[in-house]
């Protein structure tokens, strides 16, 4: 049988349910899907199912060393992830989470998700876009990264991401454009957090965020 991508309008808050729910299916299955971010549109697997995270990385043309990070419906399931989570981590979620934050947290050891070669760490973000915020609360976390080939520009609408991977993704999510800068990175495993990555919210703001009190 002949693999055909489908593309399924998910536009409006929240999103139409049968859409996510085709989204759920795809994802137990072991297969990719595209969706829409409040960044840019990305591929999602789901790193609890055997070989989905190898897929993702085959398909993004992605190093192992580059750990996939995951998207979270918010702080409960962020915290399911990680262990010793520090105060200004919880400060960060609190202030910027649903956001353009990705907060790397030292990983749960007994965490059976497939991101990578790094098994101490995990990048966590909780989008500000009604889909992936349903997905997750559907689905649970899923690794993701941008929706592109490695080392190019981020596709910003859903038509663009089904004639660059077509069959290779089970399922687009189409939400329109999607055209913000990749999120702020900040690794909060040390005693002070530190930018890995600049993006939306600055430095400076998401420092005085994290020492509050």
């Amino acid at each position: 049988m002949v693999r055909r991508l489908q593309t399924v309008d998910a536009r409006g808050d929240p999103p139409p349910r049968r859409a996510i729910e085709l989204a759920v299916e795809a994802l137990a299955g072991g297969d990719i899907v595209a969706m829409p971010t409040d960044t840019v549109y990305g591929l999602a697997a789901d790193p609890f199912r055997t070989g989905a995270s190898d897929r993702l990385f085959r398909l993004k043309g992605r190093p192992r060393h580059l750990e996939l990070p995951v998207l979270v419906a918010g702080e409960e399931q962020a915290l399911s992830l990680c262990t010793a989570v520090p105060a200004a981590a919880r400060r960060l979620m609190e202030r910027f989470w649903p956001g353009p934050l990705t907060i790397v947290l030292p990983r749960r050891p007994d965490l059976a998700a497939e991101l990578g070669e790094d098994d101490a760490t995990i990048g966590i973000r909780c989008p500000a876009h009604p889909v992936p915020l349903a997905l997750c609360a559907l689905a649970g976390p899923v690794a993701t990264t941008s929706a592109n080939r490695h080392g190019q520009a981020p596709l910003t609408t859903a038509q663009a991401v089904a004639e660059h991977f077509g069959a290779e993704v089970a399922l687009v999510l189409d939400a329109g454009s999607c055209s913000g800068a990749p999120s702020t990175v900040v690794d909060c495993t040390g005693e002070e957090p530190k930018q890995l990555r600049a993006g939306p919210l600055p430095w400076e703001e998401v420092a005085a965020a994290a020492s509050a009190r």
